[in-house]
This record gives C-alpha cells, sequence and structure tokens, in this order.
C-alpha cells in the first residue's frame, strides 16, 4: 500500500468541533529505522486485556508490516511480537531486534511458519499486493486471526475465498481500510446519521493522489505495473469507493460505470533530449522538471528527511546511498521511460439502492496529497469537507441557511502510529481488542464490508476496461 500523511485531529460532539494541534508521542529515529520506544501516559494508557499480552506474527516487514506491530513496543501488556516472516535480511532483523523475537521464529518465508504447529494468536499480513490471498488462507486455516492490509486481494475471487475461509474457521479478519477510523470520516458519518442534511442524495469525492506521490508510487514503484501489483483504482482507492459506500449507510450499489486514461507518463510527452535517468539529465530540463528523481529524493535527503519517500530506497538512508539507488534502480528513471500501465486518473459513477448517485475521482496531478474533498448533498443541506484544512468539515442547513463548522480532534497516538491522521494506530487497536474480547464488534472493516467495497471496485474497473455500464443482479453480483 502507498502511504500518505495527513493533518492529525480525532471524535468531538456533534454540537460542535474545536480546532487543537495533532497529539503524538515523539520516537527518536535514525537512517536505519532504529526507534526509541515511546512512553504512554496515563492519557494513553488503554484498559485492554487482563495484562496478558496476545501474540502475533509479523508476515512482511515493509513500511506497513514495521507500522502496525509497533503497538505493541507501546502496549507490552496487550501485544507481543513472536515471529517475522521477511525475505530481506535488513528489514527481518530490524523486526527481530525491536521485537526480541527468538531465532526459532525468524523465517524468510511465510511458508515455513504456516507449516508450524500454531504458536501465536493471530499475524499481521503487509506483503505486496499480489502476496496476499496465500499467506490470509493458510494461516486462517490454522486457526490464526488476521490483520490484513488493503486490498483483500487483486481478483474477486481470491477476496471471496479469503472471506469464505475465515468464515470457515471462526478467525476474526480485520482489513486495513484505516480511513473508516479517522475522525473527519467518523465524524461525517455522524452528521448522516443525525439526520440533519435529510437523504443523502448524491455524493462527490475526490482522491487528490499528488503529484510527485503517484511519480513515485505509480510510475516508478511498486504499484506502476498492474500485473505486479493491481490497477490503480484498488490499490489507491478502495479506501475511497469504501468510504462512499459507509456513508451511504449499507444501501447496496445498483449500477457502475468508470472512465479513466494514463496521461502524461509516457514516451510521448518526454521532452527532447531527456536522459533515461535523472542524474544524467541535461540540468536545463532537469531544472523544469516537476517529477525528477532529483528533486523528490536528493533534495529531501539534503534537508535531513530520512523517512517516506526516500526510506523506500534502500535500508539506510544517506545521500551516497540514495544517489546510487537512483543510479541503479527505478526510482531514478525518467518519469517517461518506465513501463508503466496503470491510470493516472479516473472517473466512477455509481448508483445507490433507492437512487442516490455517487461520483469517485482519482486524479494524479494534483497539489495535495491524499488530502480528500468531499460534497455530501442532501435533501436538507449539504456537508463539504476538505482533509487538511481548519475547519475541515463544514454543514449547511437549507432551514436555517446557517453553516456551522466541525473540526473534530484525535486521540493521541505513537508517532510510527500515525499515518492516515492517526487511523493507523486506531485499527491496530481496534484489532488487539477484537484479539482481547474474542469479538469482532469493534473493527470497522471486517469481511463482508470489505468484500462488498472491493467486489465494487472490480466492478467499476471492468465497466471501464468494457467501456459499458454494469447493473447487480438479484446475486449481488455485476454484470
Amino acid at each position: 500500500m502507498s502511504r500518505c500523511m495527513s493533518r492529525t485531529k480525532g471524535v468531538s460532539s456533534f454540537k460542535g468541533g474545536h480546532q487543537s494541534k495533532a497529539k503524538t508521542y515523539s520516537a527518536k529515529s535514525d537512517q536505519t529505522r532504529e526507534r526509541e520506544p515511546d512512553k504512554p501516559s496515563s492519557i494513553m494508557e488503554e484498559e485492554i486485556g487482563s495484562g496478558t499480552p496476545k501474540t502475533t506474527i509479523i508476515v512482511g516487514a515493509g513500511s506497513r508490516g514495521h507500522g502496525y506491530p509497533y503497538y505493541a513496543v507501546v502496549f507490552p501488556k496487550q501485544l507481543k511480537v513472536v515471529g517475522v516472516c521477511e525475505p530481506r535480511d535488513h528489514h527481518r532483523q530490524h523486526e527481530v531486534k525491536q521485537h526480541n523475537i527468538p531465532p526459532e521464529n525468524v523465517f524468510k518465508d511465510w511458508k515455513e511458519a504456516a507449516e508450524r504447529e500454531k504458536f501465536a494468536d493471530s499475524v499481521i499480513i503487509c506483503t505486496p499486493d499480489r502476496l496476499h490471498k496465500d499467506p490470509a488462507i493458510a494461516f486462517a486455516k490454522k486457526g490464526y486471526h488476521i490483520l490484513l492490509e488493503k486490498p483483500m486481494a487483486v481478483t474477486e475471487a481470491d477476496c471471496k475465498e479469503i472471506v469464505a475461509t475465515v468464515k470457515e474457521n471462526n478467525v476474526i479478519l480485520a482489513v486495513c481500510h484505516v480511513m473508516r477510523y479517522m475522525s473527519w470520516v467518523k465524524k461525517v458519518k455522524e452528521i448522516i446519521d443525525s439526520g440533519v442534511i435529510g437523504d443523502v442524495v448524491n455524493i462527490n469525492h475526490t482522491e487528490p493522489v499528488g503529484f510527485w506521490h503517484f511519480a513515485h508510487s505509480y510510475v516508478r514503484g511498486n504499484w506502476h505495473v498492474e500485473a505486479d501489483s493491481s490497477f490503480s483504482l484498488l490499490a489507491k482507492c478502495c479506501h475511497d469507493v469504501d468510504l462512499i459506500s459507509y456513508w451511504m449507510r449499507g444501501k447496496p450499489c445498483q449500477r457502475v460505470s468508470s472512465f479513466g486514461n494514463l496521461s502524461h507518463f509516457h514516451k510521448g510527452d518526454k521532452p527532447e533530449g531527456a536522459a533515461y535517468r535523472c542524474l544524467d539529465c541535461p540540468v536545463s530540463i532537469e531544472n523544469n522538471c516537476p517529477y525528477s528523481a532529483k528533486k523528490i529524493y536528493l533534495d529531501r535527503v539534503k534537508q535531513g528527511h530520512r523517512g517516506w519517500p526516500t526510506s523506500v530506497l534502500c535500508d539506510i538512508v544517506d545521500i551516497e546511498n540514495v544517489t546510487d539507488a537512483l543510479r541503479k534502480g527505478p526510482y531514478g528513471k525518467c518519469v517517461y521511460d518506465t513501463d508503466n500501465d496503470v491510470m493516472s486518473h479516473q472517473v466512477v459513477n455509481m448508483q445507490f439502492e433507492g437512487g442516490a448517485t455517487a461520483t469517485l475521482q482519482m486524479v494524479a496531478f494534483t497539489k495535495k496529497l491524499c488530502a480528500r474533498e468531499v460534497k455530501i448533498y442532501g435533501t436538507k443541506g449539504e456537508i463539504t469537507v476538505n482533509d487538511g484544512e481548519l475547519p475541515p468539515i463544514k454543514v449547511f442547513n437549507f432551514l436555517t441557511h446557517k453553516t456551522d463548522s466541525f473540526d473534530p480532534e484525535d486521540e493521541m497516538a505513537p508517532l510510527p502510529l500515525m499515518g492516515h491522521g492517526g487511523a493507523d494506530y486506531q485499527a491496530i487497536k481496534a484489532f488487539v481488542t477484537a484479539l482481547h474480547d474474542q469479538d469482532s464488534k469493534v473493527i470497522e472493516t471486517g469481511p463482508d464490508d470489505t468484500l462488498a467495497s472491493h467486489i465494487l471496485c472490480f466492478a467499476a474497473e471492468r465497466a471501464r476496461k468494457e467501456n459499458r455500464v454494469l447493473n447487480r443482479n438479484s446475486q449481488g453480483e455485476f454484470e
């Protein structure tokens, strides 16, 4: 999953919001990702479990697989990491050191762990998109509860198989549609449920990916070729399809169409004289390219930035290693000279049961980075959301002609779990709570909701490729 950061805020009453600063715990980090454990205060002390931690295994220790398990560092009485499966030596050994994992529970291949007798309560699966299904199935059959990075899988059939398997084996499945845990998302749902804007008749939702973020993840990065990962709507916007369904309050989508294109990032738009790699590009051309790898990566390192996106390029982030990565690896290629094939912008049109409509727009070419823009139109009022702005939510009431503003405040969260405005922390906390309570009711996106929104994603992409409207039949399938 590509990574977006957002302003941090959290839960407030419907009667009004207020402005407050983001609340985090700091954690020292150096260029090798080493961190000093956060010290939870009384505010952060959670009453979860009896004091005996539930255990988990990390399956895939990349950015996401490093982040979620950090919960165990801050709350050792709630969660303990007892195993790791990761093919890359540096990432694997980092988790071994951070969680003091015994040698017998350290694996290069997850299959080795799955073949063992069950030795933990759960697994946290953060492998690449196309490698989600097999470990999810294998560990579910062994009785492990599962926290699974989104997307659930990259085909509809695989998603259905995962859901069927977790149900057959009575295990908890939480899929990381973390945006449902964001404070502004929950506040919007609360406002809709209150009835103040009447019945929702239309949602207009924009996901501004960010011009350099798209170049990083979808032109040069792990998600640039559909056959190796997934189509960009699923990889980037299954969050957003899920949110639209969430705000439609359980009404199923009945019809869907979609249009999109891969614009600009192809050989036809490559400036004359530009080199294959940014490091070799003439200064006159590189200086005028907003997608230059030198600007996106080297300039950040020179300014002291050691986190994402530069941390993706190499294990130890410094000028020498980043330069070497740009010289040899995919992130140093000219954006007009890669083999990328995923959509740079796409629109999805949906009609839900009862007639309500929605439009989702994914756009690569934006200043904003994953800060959603939403308009929700109801029969008695409308909601405007500008994530990242203060206040983020405004509600206009047709009866009073007044506009109320809301700025919900987030709970505190450890810095390594501040991704998606602290929603990463809320997602893993809900999963740990479910483990202790043996009850999945606290999980926002379990198997059924996740499957429904994923099926809608697959239908939208199929509608785009087949250039037609798909309709939902009586069995819930789109045809």
